[in-house]
């Protein structure tokens, strides 16, 4: 008893290890047992003859060296064989040569030097274990949002700490033009980067990706987190401006309305979050040309020409709006190529276009709405753009019957030649004839 109680103590010694988080209890017992048969085998040369009994529940453990039992004096490795007489006196008296004994040891036997040398050995396979489990862990949750508190703040990056004293590395660079941290403040970013270069894992987190903008929805948008929006692309110029294309799978919500909230209720969250940068939330649609008009919003546009191809739109509008189009350093057109993938190219239209065509919004009254709208999904937002489609091209591209197409082409057509016949008899008309100069009076 009193040999398994000192074994029992030596157990009892790495307790404290039992507690280490990320470690579950299966496997610090074969951590144990792993360490035990380590610093044994160093000492013995070999653990294949050796049995390490772990007692998890008990806090105890039993180790038995099995040895061959050999003539008095064949001893030739005292770590694998026993002498018959050392056997039978081994509490075995009905040893006999050929057979195995197993003798039990007792570690705290060894002394101090070997106790240290299993501490160490158990200590550093255990933070081996935790850098194995915090890798795996922060992995997992890549693109995930986390909330840490600001531990260090350096020139060049910003050291936070997580509920779990873990360390996350936020860089200048992934950080929002603006942010300014103090000691023990909650900051929120999303997990960007997970290395594990020499087992010494490294957490990037991120303010400036566009998950950070996706994350931040989905937290102040039940909706969203329910999945009942989606949110299709986001484009960002961090601290700047954003843009977001959502859709609803429910006919019955609004996207952008959920998105933005009752007096924008849900958007100043993020928007504050994110140091007043502005975003624009726009419905999403499949349709490219129709995509892009509400990408380039605020600005109004007249027609567009895509290119399937290459990805590339010709957009075309009145003077007064390209600027609105192009944006403030150009920021409204980079973002819309973003997030709709396509190059966008902005082209003026010249004044004498732009007073002789007219918009199809003006047809109204002799144009179903319905329409109109399925002509401007195509891209086609004047009466000459349409004109200068072709019929089967009208037909195909904006679903409508051939005689719909038709009677739209005959309304445009009359439109034009109105204004042509109007300008002709203006032109013929007889112009009011001067009176002649009276002859001078006969002398």
């Amino acid at each position: 008893m009193a040999k398994k109680a000192e074994n029992t103590n030596m157990v009892e010694r790495f307790d404290e290890f039992k507690e280490y988080k990320h470690i579950d209890k299966a496997t610090m017992v074969s951590v144990l047992e792993e360490s035990f048969r380590k610093v044994l085998s160093s000492m013995f040369g070999t653990d294949e003859n050796l049995d390490v009994i772990m007692n998890p529940d008990k806090g105890d453990v039993q180790i038995f060296q099995n040895l061959e039992v050999v003539p008095d004096g064949e001893v030739q490795n005292p770590y694998l064989q026993i002498s018959l007489t050392d056997a039978r006196a081994d509490n075995d008296p009905d040893a006999e040569i050929g057979e195995e004994h197993t003798k039990e040891i007792i570690f705290a036997d060894f002394g101090r030097r070997a106790i240290l040398n299993l501490r160490q050995t158990l200590q550093s396979k255990i933070l081996d274990l935790q850098k194995e489990a915090i890798y795996s862990k922060f992995k997992d949750l890549e693109g995930e949002l986390i909330s840490a508190e600001v531990y260090q703040t350096w020139s060049r990056e910003t050291l936070l700490m997580d509920e779990d004293h873990n360390e996350l590395l936020l860089p200048k660079s992934e950080s929002i033009p603006g942010d300014y941290f103090r000691k023990g403040e909650t900051v929120r970013a999303v997990i960007a980067n997970v290395e594990n270069k020499n087992n010494n894992p490294k957490i990037m987190v991120s303010r400036v990706s566009d998950q950070f903008l996706r994350a931040l929805f989905e937290l102040e948008v039940p909706e969203i987190h329910d999945g009942l929006i989606n949110i299709r692309a986001v484009a960002r110029i961090p601290g700047e401006r954003a843009k977001i294309a959502v859709e609803s799978y429910d006919d019955r919500i609004d996207p952008v309305g959920a998105c933005v909230g009752v007096k924008g209720s849900r958007i100043h969250g993020i928007v504050r979050e994110l140091r007043n940068e502005n975003i624009d939330v726009i419905n999403w649609t499949s349709n490219p040309s129709l995509l892009i008009q509400r990408a380039l919003s605020p600005a109004k546009i007249s027609s567009i020409r895509i290119d399937e191809e290459t990805k590339n739109a010709e957009v075309f509008l009145r003077p007064e709006e390209v600027s609105l189009a192009i944006g403030k350093g150009g920021m409204n057109i980079k973002l819309a190529s973003r997030l709709t993938g396509y190059e966008i190219d902005v082209y003026r239209e010249t004044e004498n276009e732009d007073n002789d065509d007219i918009y199809l919004d003006e047809f109204k009254d002799e144009i179903d709405e319905w329409v109109i709208e399925s002509l401007k999904n195509m891209g086609l937002m004047t009466a000459k753009a349409v004109l200068e489609t072709n019929r089967d091209i009208l037909i195909e591209k904006a679903d409508l019957e051939a005689e719909t197409v038709d009677f739209v082409l005959g309304v445009l057509r009359s439109e034009f030649d109105d204004e042509a016949t109007a300008a002709q008899a203006e032109a013929s008309e007889p112009k009011a004839e001067e009176p002649e100069a009276e002859a001078p009076a006969a002398e």
